[in-house]
């Protein structure tokens, strides 16, 4: 994860292929505390500290502080981790996914910060969850919950067929073997920003306008080989190249007459596929 700080254990081992790739939401439940006893939060550097130490055994893929947004990486995503139970014999909890990605929150139910007391883990500011998110999706582990998004300190063990074929995120609490009811609450996916740029209208490509959609659009045509532009103008303002341009591409798609008149259109943007400006 570009993210964490690296602590590689070593001893990597392979997942199981075969099965969808997964990934596995804990919380640390390092102390125990209660509404009318609450307790401090276990400092970062000392959960790290311990995964690289006595709790090797025991450590996941990451360690995620949800105040700050930090990470600890202890494996790499292809490796197998150690935080689950796994039987002898059994379904390999640790390896059944092309990927098993494994999270520890840092976090337990009742813990204070700052004076504050946090009930559970979505009552955190969960900073950095979208990058989280997003690397695990990376990994081609789905935005699903097969068993649902935990949100309670429950026991809810997937069957052994939802287990084996459907990939996504399961709470400690689902995986078959343990007897865990954690993480309690997880936070909720984040939209991923579009890769490209919506279709911003017809009536947004007026003579003189500026904008870095334009200069994005621009690009996208020299890169297909439509550049019917002059040379000197600028790149984010559109005007005449643009409409030449934007016609030659209309017509690469094979539309004719006036429906390749340079004015983008909902299908030939679409097409183009505009990044994100």
């Amino acid at each position: 994860m570009p993210q964490a700080i690296k602590a590689d254990l070593g001893d990597h081992a392979p997942c199981d292929t075969g099965f969808p790739a997964k990934a596995i939401a804990h919380i640390t439940a390092d102390r125990s505390a209660t509404a009318t006893a609450p307790a401090d939060l276990v400092p970062f550097a000392r959960l790290k500290g311990f995964f690289t130490g006595s709790g090797q055994g025991r450590a996941p893929h990451i360690l995620w502080d949800p105040f700050t947004g930090a990470f600890a990486q202890f494996f790499p995503a292809t490796s197998r981790s150690k935080a689950l139970f796994d039987a002898a014999g059994g379904t390999r909890t640790n390896r059944a996914g092309q990927v098993v990605i494994q999270i520890e929150a840092l976090f337990f139910p009742h813990c204070r910060l700052g004076g504050k007391v946090f009930a559970r883990l979505v009552d955190t500011p969960c900073e950095g969850w979208a990058d989280l998110q997003a690397w695990a999706g990376s990994w081609g582990v789905p935005d699903v919950w097969p068993m649902g998004r935990p949100t309670s300190l429950t026991r809810n063990t997937a069957p052994a067929a939802t287990w084996r074929s459907r990939g996504g995120w399961y709470a400690h609490a689902h995986v078959p073997e343990n007897d865990h009811v954690d993480p309690g609450s997880w936070p909720a996916f984040v939209s991923a920003r579009p890769r490209f740029e919506p279709f911003p209208g017809a009536s947004f490509f007026q003579a003189g306008r500026r904008s870095p959609v334009i200069a994005a659009l621009h690009g996208r045509l020299v890169a297909e080989d439509c550049d019917r532009y002059t040379a000197g103008a600028p790149a984010d303002v559109w005007g005449a190249g643009d409409v030449r341009s934007y016609a030659a591409w209309q017509q690469k798609l094979g539309f004719e007459g006036d429906a390749a008149d340079g004015v983008p259109g909902q299908v030939s943007w679409d097409r183009l596929e505009v990044p994100r400006a």
